[in-house]
């Protein structure tokens, strides 16, 4: 009987996946692009299906089909989850002007772009360098790290100013 019932659910998946491999080509060509604001342009181009081909057929077919949602409803279900959602840098670069000595816990560090961020973790960093080369980058969490060109350690720090 359990053997039946993983048939069962393998044809089902089975057949689901080849109706999103027939309707794949606009996916394809979207990928195809090798300019990225392109590339989101045509993914953002291409239409939503209303209901998804698997839900309407196979084993766990639904026996209802889902109400019609109203036009104020369609907008506020398309945004949903999305609102507080904006686009995110993953890193920027800039560099230190001057010397830079290191780091310790607490310490703020201003940038050429005038940015002021401080190291928020308990690591510590002795250096003598002029000028040097940053890179902030997002890390797991919200968290960001500094990486400083011509150090093998990264400071985790915030924004301050």
């Amino acid at each position: 009987m359990r053997r039946a019932l993983e048939n069962l659910a393998l044809c089902g998946l089975v057949s689901a996946g080849s109706a999103l491999a027939a309707d794949d080509a606009p996916l394809r060509e979207c990928r195809a692009l090798a300019d990225a604001a392109a590339r989101l342009a045509c993914y953002d181009a291409l239409p939503l299906a209303a209901a998804p081909a698997a839900a309407t057929r196979g084993p766990f077919a639904t026996t209802a089909p889902a109400p019609a949602a109203t036009p104020a409803a369609a907008q506020g279900a398309a945004a949903f989850g999305m609102e507080l959602r904006q686009p995110e840098l993953a890193t920027i670069s800039t560099h230190i002007e001057g010397r830079f000595e290191g780091w310790h816990p607490g310490s703020r560090i201003r940038l050429a772009n005038g940015q002021v961020w401080q190291v928020s973790d308990g690591s510590t960093g002795v250096y003598e360098l002029t000028n040097p080369k940053v890179t902030l980058r997002r890390g797991a969490l919200s968290g960001f790290w500094l990486e400083i060109e011509g150090v093998n350690r990264s400071p985790r720090v915030r924004r301050v100013e």
